[in-house]
């Protein structure tokens, strides 16, 4: 009966049919009910293949291909006409099998991990409704709920008030609060650029994310103007260092601006000491940001949060709630402590067709001329979603599981023939060289720093062949190839951590 209303409903169309530059205007042109049922196809599968498999230690974390024959497996052409229906489920299927399933508990490779349902179940109401977070208007319940956020989030960091707007990445939020920094210090350069600009610096220490040498780039500093601070054996900012490398700049005639502390270094997980930094800033009239795109969630744990003792004294603070809160990528906030529209006085184009001030309700609830975007994802939504599920307890339970499970997985470091940890563990980062039983007799001299350092990438490879798990690895600074493990999920047990050594024993052993 319906297929026959169908029919008639097409002839009627055909009938009536307008027609503009050879193209009938008459109804749709997209067949809904078709895709209604492939949204409910690929849903189901989601469900079997990617959220009920989520904790199942028996599936694999990753399913490897070498690219050129995942090209084929994938079948990435892209054709004159459409593919069938069981032929796009096909294509789903395959991309689900070979990525990596990054909710797995046995995934410690990156600074995310795990999932969180309510964050995922916002993800999938914000992909159906394609809001773009700029004005009131278009995205009335996003634009509050990011506010909300924000200004919790503010709570949490020890300001009275401040601004902040939800970016891209951790890396765009510290590319803003540098040129928050810079129109601050020169507001002039907005309108005039950087011809009549004096030599500007910027410091950060020798830990730091990569992100910062990518801003000074982009915005023109120059990398040459990053002036890189030592650190110490924990990998924290020295503070004399600071004062020092000040003091170079100022000698060299440079204008310094802008000083940029880390809670939570990628690598080691350190946290530089802010109220030391602080004091500095404060000296010499520096514009303070700290990255706590890592770090920044042990301020929801009272046990934890002294880790970013002073981070109250900031100007701006980066803070990723998609990595150790799980509130799924991407989810990344810029705070700053400013409430006099710093933020959208330094990056406001008044676009007319956006941002008309003659609009029939409050215009300052129009915030994307704060943003260097114009269409903006609403990233809020999903920690709001997750924070409302979970309340801050929860929150704070997660990340002091992981830091108690990143200390117990240090003590069995520390008890294992063949494993040697490098540094205490401070937040979730755990580094440890795995040394196979050949070499254990060895005078550690160069040929044994030689060896060692290959020793890592074969185990890794192995692991990543046979799926059984991915921990990440890298060289730094003096140290040759070692493991690093990051614990973040709730999913992760004790009997993971057990299974990860005896797994890199088993890998390794022949080496």
């Amino acid at each position: 009966m319906e297929a026959d209303s169908n029919t008639q409903e097409t002839r009627n169309m055909k009938k009536n049919a307008v027609l503009v530059d050879g193209v009938v205007l008459n109804g749709p042109i997209t067949d809904s009910h078709a895709g209604e049922k492939f949204v409910d196809e690929v849903y189901r599968m989601l469900m079997n293949e990617v959220i009920q498999k989520a904790t199942d230690v028996s599936e694999k974390v990753c399913e490897w291909q070498e690219p050129e024959q995942l090209k084929k497996i994938l079948d990435l052409n892209l054709k004159e006409n459409g593919e069938s229906h069981q032929k796009l489920l096909q294509l789903c299927r395959n991309a689900i099998k070979y990525s990596v399933k990054t909710s797995h508990p046995r995934f410690f490779n990156q600074l995310y991990a795990g999932m969180d349902h309510y964050s995922l179940a916002a993800r999938f109401i914000t992909e159906a409704l394609n809001p773009s977070v700029y004005t009131y208007e278009v995205s009335p319940a996003f634009i509050l709920i990011e506010e909300a956020v924000l200004m919790k989030m503010i709570e949490f960091l020890g300001w009275k008030e401040g601004d902040g707007i939800f970016s891209p990445g951790g890396s765009v939020s510290n590319m803003y609060a540098v040129n928050l920094a810079r129109y601050n210090h020169c507001p002039d350069i907005k309108e005039k650029g950087l011809s009549q600009a004096p030599r500007l610096v910027m410091f950060t220490s020798e830990e730091c994310h990569y992100s910062m040498k990518k801003a000074a780039a982009f915005l023109g500093i120059g990398t040459q103007n990053v002036y890189f601070v030592k650190t110490d054996d924990r990998g924290k900012m020295i503070p004399q260092e600071l004062e020092k490398q000040v003091e170079r700049a100022n000698e060299e005639g440079a204008v310094p601006f802008l000083v940029i502390a880390t809670s939570g270094t990628t690598v080691v997980g350190a946290f530089d000491p802010l109220d030391e930094i602080a004091d500095i800033c404060k000296k010499h009239n520096l514009w303070l940001h700290v990255d706590a795109s890592w770090g920044g969630s042990a301020l929801l744990s009272r046990k934890y949060r002294k880790l970013l003792h002073g981070i109250h004294r900031a100007d701006s603070v980066a803070w990723n709630p998609h990595k150790m809160l799980m509130a799924g990528i991407q989810c990344c906030a810029l705070l700053v402590k400013d409430k006099n529209e710093l933020l959208k006085r330094c990056h406001s184009a008044e676009a007319s067709y956006l941002f008309q001030q003659d609009k029939f309700y409050d215009v300052r609830y129009d915030t994307g001329d704060k943003s260097i975007q114009c269409s903006r994802r609403a990233d809020a939504f999903k920690f709001w979603m997750m924070w409302k599920a979970l309340g801050t307890m929860g929150l704070e339970e997660r990340v002091n599981r992981a830091l108690a499970l990143s200390r117990y997985l240090a003590g069995e470091i520390k008890k294992r023939d063949g494993f040697e940890l490098l540094w205490e563990p401070e937040y979730a980062n755990i580094c440890f060289w795995y040394i196979p039983p050949s070499f254990r007799n060895m005078e550690k001299g160069p040929e044994y720093w030689q060896k060692l350092h290959q020793v890592t990438p074969v185990i890794k490879e192995r692991m990543m062949k046979k799926g059984s798990m991915m921990v990440g690895y890298q060289p730094h600074r003096d140290k040759v190839n070692f493991f690093r493990h990051i614990i973040i999920s709730p999913q992760v047990s004790r009997e993971d951590m057990d299974f990860v050594l005896d797994e890199i024993d088993r890998l390794g052993r022949d080496l």
